[in-house]
């Protein structure tokens, strides 16, 4: 099966152009983030899925020292670790990506999460149904031309170089 250059993982499977015109054709959008009106590179440009995959991984180890202090304060069990694990990273996701626009990984790797409709900040609604539909792994698998995952696509998102 034929990929179109600069493609996201997964997106041979994501079905027709979003933008409804039923033309696969790449000449649509030149760079992912054209539709979106995002520069092709820079500051403000989509953030390439390696970023967001470092950032992920800072996240969760982040995640994984806080659960693993409050298992040395006595508060979580080692058969509850990796539940705590899961809480944390989704609670550190929702509350700093409403908060500020982006997770600790996301500052280190300098990337953020900006709505694509107008508003000014992601909500917490929003962030937590991000949150969830990352940690279910597979939805982010899936990206379409401007390379947004599910979770972008259903809370109305997009991760973006700072």
């Amino acid at each position: 099966m034929a990929r179109t250059p600069g493609s996201g993982l997964g997106s041979w499977l994501s079905g027709p152009d979003p933008s409804g015109s039923g033309n696969p054709d790449p000449a649509t959008s030149s760079y992912p983030g054209e539709r979106l009106g995002f520069p092709p590179s820079g500051p403000g440009s989509i953030a390439r899925f390696g970023r967001r995959i470092a950032a992920l991984v800072v996240d969760w180890l982040l995640a994984y020292g806080l659960a693993a202090l409050a298992m040395s304060l006595g508060l979580v069990s080692l058969a509850g670790l990796s539940t705590a694990v899961l809480i944390c990273w989704l609670a550190l996701g929702v509350i700093s990506v409403r908060l500020f626009g982006f997770t600790p990984g996301q500052l280190v790797l300098d990337i953020k999460v900006m709505p694509v409709d107008g508003r000014t900040h992601v909500g917490a609604g929003r962030a937590l149904a991000r949150g969830l539909l990352i940690a279910l792994v597979i939805p982010a698998l899936f990206t379409d031309s401007d390379l947004r995952g599910l979770q972008d696509l259903a809370t109305k998102t997009a991760v973006i170089r700072r």
